[in-house]
């Protein structure tokens, strides 16, 4: 099993790289937030990755971080969720906005990504309960109160990237009015 690949990064097209380790190239699918991240080719580049040996095929996908990882897994071992959907959550989602999806069992917010249709997007909530930490990091609001004002900007017409950003300057125990008050005027300052 192929847990990690150093080299140099010889080619990189949304969601494929071909990386040069000691004179063998492997092809490497990653979700876009690893894409995004990338250097420029020619650069020396390192990435948590995970095999998947098929009879047809041995593939390998690749991840910036060990949570992106973690949570292809997961999503991997779901009924109806294949290698592909699962690079397409993660390239239309965060960890922590899936993990702030699934704790707040917000399907809405799932099936935005291509690929994912309601039914999906509720056996991912039931099966991924309780396996994903809920952490917003500091200076969330209250989980309720957060959905409440994340939903009121979405409303406004502000993107869910947007409104996850605004949401981080919302002082802890805010009401939703305040909540949104705070998150107006962190928007205003961007």
């Amino acid at each position: 099993m192929i847990g990690r690949l150093s080299g140099v990064l010889v080619d990189k097209n949304p969601l494929h790289l071909l990386v040069d380790c000691n004179g063998v190239g492997y092809e490497v699918s990653v979700p876009m937030s690893t894409f995004y991240n990338l250097p420029a080719p020619g650069e020396k580049i390192t990435l948590l990755t995970h095999m998947v040996v098929r009879e047809d095929a041995q593939l390998l996908y690749g991840f910036g971080s060990a949570q992106e990882r973690e949570l292809f897994r997961e999503l991997i071992k779901i009924s109806g969720v294949g290698a592909r959907t699962a690079l397409s959550i993660l390239s239309g989602m965060s960890v922590a906005d899936l993990a702030q999806a699934v704790s707040l069992q917000e399907v809405g917010r799932l099936t935005r990504i291509p690929g994912i249709g309601k039914k999906t997007g509720e056996r991912l909530l039931l099966e991924l309960k309780g396996k994903l930490g809920a952490d917003l990091g500091p200076g969330a609001v209250a989980p309720n109160d957060n959905a409440d004002v994340l939903n009121a900007l979405l409303a406004l017409g502000y993107s869910e990237k947007e409104g996850l950003l605004a949401l981080k300057q919302v002082p802890a125990g805010s009401s939703v009015s305040d909540g949104i008050r705070h998150a107006l005027k962190a928007l205003s300052k961007a």
